[in-house]
């Protein structure tokens, strides 16, 4: 997972640099909301598609015993002949590391997932957007998963390390959100 993370920052490292390109940044603020505080950057590839990269993650939101970072890069079609305007169809990736403790529970693990986003970009200024966007898709994970007060490092250790002791996968959503963006160049 680190070598497709490097691959996709130095890609979008390395376009930005390219001749008469839009950049713009964002936060999701339906993230914010849920104090999950997210930073994003888009960038123009073509005369209907971008390519984007957000990031977000929480330390202990609500009180709660967790911690959660992610990624989603994201390539975007823009069916109005015009990037970052109006309605769009996005293929995406997530990869997420968490370690959440929920109603005595906990899980310690990561994820990872590709979907599909759905979506419509409202032109506030000339460089204002707001983005409406819904995705699903799947998601596979691999976890330590035990009550707390559970003998876990004792009961799933070979070797001295701990071992995952739940995987699977689930169809869900994997991008909601209301995103301000604002572009730059």
């Amino acid at each position: 997972m680190k070598k497709k993370l490097i691959i996709i920052v130095l890609t979008l490292i390395a376009s930005v640099g390219a001749k008469a390109q839009l950049l713009a940044v964002s936060t999701d603020a339906l993230h914010d909301v849920l104090m999950l505080p997210s930073l994003g950057v888009e960038m123009v590839t073509g005369e209907r598609t971008t390519l984007g990269l957000s990031a977000f993650g929480a330390y202990h939101p609500w009180g709660n015993q967790s911690r959660m970072v992610a990624l989603q890069p994201e390539f975007r079609y823009f069916f109005s002949g015009r990037p970052m305007s109006r309605e769009f169809v996005g293929i995406g990736a997530v990869g997420s590391l968490y370690d959440i403790t929920w109603d005595g529970k906990v899980y310690n693990g990561e994820a990872a997932g590709l979907g599909i986003t759905f979506g419509y970009v409202l032109s506030l200024t000339h460089r204002l957007n707001l983005d409406f966007h819904a995705g699903f898709g799947v998601v596979v994970y691999h976890q330590k998963e035990y009550y707390v007060g559970d003998f876990y490092d004792i009961d799933f250790s070979k070797g001295g390390w701990l071992e995952t002791n739940a995987s699977g996968y689930y169809l869900m959503p994997t991008r909601i959100g209301i995103s301000l963006s604002y572009i730059l160049k």
